[in-house]
């Protein structure tokens, strides 16, 4: 019974943390694209991906949507240049 009752708290833990990170992604996702398009780029679904990621797994770490914004805007921004010289 202990097991059962186990099993269903970290199932709903997981749930509820798979939700959040839909939710963060579907909203970084959309911001990302409106940078890209605001900067005359054209919107990549890979880089927007990447950059979302990143943001979500900074987040997390650091609990600061600031922190983990600038850190990812650089991190995209310094790929961007690399890919760019090769």
């Amino acid at each position: 019974m202990n097991l059962i009752i186990l099993f269903n708290s970290f199932y709903s833990f997981y749930l509820a943390q798979t939700k959040q990170n839909s939710i963060i992604k579907l909203f970084c996702l959309q911001s990302v694209k409106e940078e890209m398009l605001k900067a005359g780029m054209s919107y990549s679904e890979e880089i927007a991906n990447e950059t979302c990621e990143c943001y979500y797994e900074e987040f997390r770490q650091t609990a600061s949507h600031q922190d983990a914004q600038t850190k990812c805007k650089l991190e995209t921004i310094e790929s961007l240049n690399h890919n760019r010289k090769i």
